[in-house]
This record gives C-alpha cells, structure tokens and sequence, in this order.
C-alpha cells in the first residue's frame, strides 16, 4: 500500500466529522495540531463551502486534516407515507414561523466534491452510507488519497475492503448522530462496537478506526485493546469552544437525559437525545433520506434560532454525559494520556 492510512498521526485519537454544525476548520485544525487527525464535514455543504472550510483549516495548521463525504444512492421511498408526516408536523413548523421544506433525494454533490478532493490533495477521505465503486477509490489512489469507509456490519466491511478501501471506521451502535449503514433498515448495522470490532477483524485485516460511544481515555484503550488501531470521537469533542455546536444542543448535553435511535428529524436512524419532538414523532417518520431532512430542515433552523431545544435534533452518543468543556487540543492530549495509564493499569493487574 503506497499511500499511507494515518499520516502524521501521533495520538490515536480521531475526531468524527461531526456534520450539520458542530464541524469547523477550528475544531479539525485544533484536533490535528494536538497529534490526532481532525475531520472536516463536508455533508450538507455546497463545495463552495467546503472548499472555504479547506482554505481557512489549512490557514490554521500544517497538519494532514480529513475530509468526509456523504455516499449516497437512492433507495425506493413512499410518497403518500412522506405526505402523511408532512401534513402531520405542519403545526411543528407553524408554531416555530417556518415553513416546511420540499422533500427529496440529492446526491449531496457526491462528484463536485470528490473533484474537489482531489484538486486541493486532501490526504484523506472518509466516505458515509455507503462504499464508493471501486473504479472511484482506485482513481482517489492514483493521487495519494487514503480511503476510509464506515461500516456498522461484518459484511459491509467485507465489500468495502474488496473495494480497495484503506481503513474501516467500525461504527458501532452506541453512536450518536446517523447510522452509517449502508442499508438503513431496523436491525442493520446495530452491534455494539466491541462486538462489532471483533467481527470485522474476521472478515478483514485492513486497519479499524473504532467509533461508538468513546468518551474517555477508558473506552479509548479498550477499544486499542480490542483491536482498533485508533478511536474515533464525536460527542466528546461537542462541547469543546472550537465546535459549532448551538447553544440548545449544548445545553441540552449538559443535562442527563436518556438517547435513542430515531428517525423523526431526517427520514434515516440517528441516535440522539430525547426531547418533545423524538419522543412525539418517531413511531410515524417514514424511511426516506435526504427526504425528512430536507422536509424539517427550515423547521429546525427556526427552533434553534429560538432556542428550542425540544424541536431540534440533539445527536448524542450513548456517553454524552462524559462530554468535557475543553479546549479540543487539550482533550486530545488528556485522552490520550489517560488511554495510555488506562492500558499501564490493565496490564498491571491482569491475572492477579
């Protein structure tokens, strides 16, 4: 493999990239200068945008910065079943001033931003909800891009490492935010990661980025232990000054409230915490993604500009309670250390 798939990494820490607003140049910049590797979200962003993002990280740091791209491919979906829940949060966006957006696929500029990629020699890409073909990782090869895919399944993992990819973001079910399955169906891609890590290391040898639930430098060792070759973190990094969260999402991460998988906000199972609108919402969204998404998206603008955190989605994965208000450079380093006197413990008193 002539193209390395951790350049520059000193610390086996990843942060997950985070899209529709926690995700800055600062927060990736402040990651990679710490001796992690911070991701840039490029979901939900025009490529003028991302291209922004590209020019101001690299403003920030000299330190290889990833890029994620969504990998999508259009799946059969019920209109009447998308009308239904239209008509059915109409009062949702009425009582927050706004008006409901037009449900529908998009690719979300899967080739402007793959060309883009290329062009500005970003080291690394990451793909979500799917594997590209084989003919686009062996082109993002062809000029020293390392591919990543996320897989939640053993046999994602398999197509993906016949596929040519690089390494496997093994994303387990505790994660917050979306799913990264491939196949978005109720009981796919819903083991634990621990389980999942051990499943994978059979079907492939390519390097795991372990992502679920790692909220400390515990969960970051035991993760190593398990197999990873480095951890990937998102809700951790959540509450960090660099991180775009908003200011409800961040309060709400403050607070102790349980998560679950939902799919009320974008048409697509996300993990996040429970507020009015996931609990009032789930049992009707119908399976459609980017559909819901683009259906509640002025909805929950309005919300969040209004400060309701009742009506917006609250992504959290299932330690968010672990989340610290750091500098992200300094969370790096403290997960790093404490993963590594973590492993110094266990192996201090194995067996005894």
């Amino acid at each position: 493999m002539s193209h390395r798939p951790f350049p520059g990494l000193r610390a086996p820490i990843v942060q997950a990239p985070l899209g529709g607003g926690p995700s800055t140049p600062e927060l990736a910049a402040a990651v990679s200068e710490a001796g992690g590797l911070g991701f840039l979200a490029a979901g939900y962003l025009t490529p003028d945008a991302l291209r922004g993002d590209i020019a101001r990280v690299r403003e920030l740091t000299g330190a290889p910065v990833a890029v994620n791209v969504f990998c999508l491919t259009e799946a059969p979906v019920d209109p009447a079943a998308i009308a239904a829940y239209r008509r059915r949060l109409e009062p949702e966006a009425s009582a927050q001033g706004a008006e409901l957006g037009e449900p529908r696929f998009e690719d979300d500029a899967f080739a402007e931003k793959l060309e883009l990629v290329l062009a500005e020699r970003i080291p690394i890409i990451s793909f979500t909800f799917g594997c590209p073909s084989r003919d686009v990782i062996e082109r993002l090869h062809a000029n020293d891009v390392s591919v990543w895919v996320t897989v939640t399944e053993p046999d994602e993992a398999a197509v993906a490492t016949r596929a040519g990819a690089d390494a496997l973001v093994v994303q387990g079910i505790e994660a917050g935010g979306h799913r990264g399955s491939f196949d978005d169906r109720d009981g796919v891609g819903e083991l634990g990661l621990l389980a999942l890590l051990a499943l994978v290391r059979q079907v492939s040898e390519l390097p795991l980025v372990a992502a679920g639930g790692i909220g400390d430098g515990s969960a970051v060792a035991a993760v190593l232990a398990a197999g990873g070759h480095a951890a990937q973190l998102g809700t951790a990094f959540m509450l960090t000054p660099e991180a775009g969260t908003s200011a409800p999402h961040r309060q709400a991460l403050r607070e102790r409230r349980p998560t679950g998988l939902t799919r009320a906000f974008s048409g697509r199972r996300a993990r996040g915490i429970i507020n009015r609108f996931q609990a009032e919402h789930s049992g009707d969204a119908p399976v459609a993604y980017p559909h819901v998404h683009h259906l509640t998206a002025p909805l929950r603008r309005a919300a969040r500009q209004a400060g309701d955190a009742e009506a917006i989605n609250l992504w959290a994965g299932e330690t968010y309670a672990l989340a610290q208000e750091l500098p992200a450079g300094e969370l790096v380093e403290r997960l790093s250390a404490d993963a590594r006197a973590a492993l110094e413990r266990a192996l201090g008193s194995a067996w005894r």
